[in-house]
């Protein structure tokens, strides 16, 4: 049996420090950045429509449809001004969805 010793040389010479890596205590922050909490989208599409005169549609989560143009909003109602009927406040939590009247016969709708 032939004695085979490890020889590892000895570095003497390095003259540059080493740089240390950053630790990560936390999870690894992703590429793409977190979408924002708000995006304003919805405050754009209520003073669009607001400022035009918008005929809506809304509709309710019991399926009642209401007819009129908004006139103001919040973060939780908008005030549904009607032609001949009584303006109305409406809650956001109570509406299904919402759409520009006459929108329904060009998206095949059957009203």
């Amino acid at each position: 049996m032939v004695n085979r010793r490890m020889f590892r040389p000895g570095f003497p010479d390095v003259k540059e420090p080493s740089i240390p890596r950053p630790q990560h205590n936390g999870p690894i922050p992703s590429k793409k950045p977190a979408p924002p909490e708000t995006t304003h989208a919805e405050n754009f599409y209520w003073v669009k429509q607001m400022q035009s005169h918008t005929p809506m549609a809304v509709v309710l989560e019991d399926g009642e449809l209401l007819r009129g143009t908004v006139e103001w909003y919040d973060r939780d109602c908008i005030k549904l001004t009607r032609q001949g009927s009584p303006n109305l406040l409406i809650f956001k939590r109570v509406i299904k969805y919402v759409y520009k009247d006459g929108e329904e016969s060009a998206q095949g709708g059957d009203e």
